[in-house]
């Protein structure tokens, strides 16, 4: 059972490190100007969502399966996921809003943002790679 909740992480983690290229692409195309901030903000808040519940199934099923030390370093995360998914403005477009993407550095915090999570995904790819390997020899 076991090595079932690692193989399902194992394939989340990479739908989460596609997003996290994905977006990060798209924001580098927004910031040479190969696309314009209305068309950008719509392709990355169509995935916002997806994220935010690949993110947070993880998580659940890390504290139900007892994984405190992987569950503990993903609650973080996603608590930033929902927050951010929820403190959006009334009148915005959603997390990536194409009115206020060029105000105030919010091009380069989303890019540090996107940058980050791709980091913290590829560094939860390995752990649960491992653990995924450590749970079949130990079947």
């Amino acid at each position: 059972m076991e090595a079932v909740v690692f193989v399902f992480s194992l394939i989340d983690c990479c739908a989460l490190i596609f997003l996290s290229v994905y977006f990060i692409i798209t924001l580098s195309d927004l910031e040479c100007d190969y696309i314009n901030a209305r068309s950008c903000c719509s392709k990355l808040n169509k995935w916002v969502v997806p994220e935010l519940i690949g993110h947070t199934i993880v998580t659940v099923l890390m504290l139900i399966s007892l994984h405190w030390f992987i569950f503990l370093l993903n609650l973080p995360v996603a608590t930033w996921n929902i927050y951010r998914f929820i403190m959006v403005p009334s009148g915005n477009m959603g997390v990536f809003d194409p009115t206020e993407i060029h105000n105030r550095g919010q091009l380069k915090s989303h890019m540090k943002e996107a940058m980050i999570k791709l980091g913290f995904h590829l560094l939860c790819f390995f752990m649960y790679l491992y653990s995924m390997i450590l749970a079949l020899i130990n079947d």
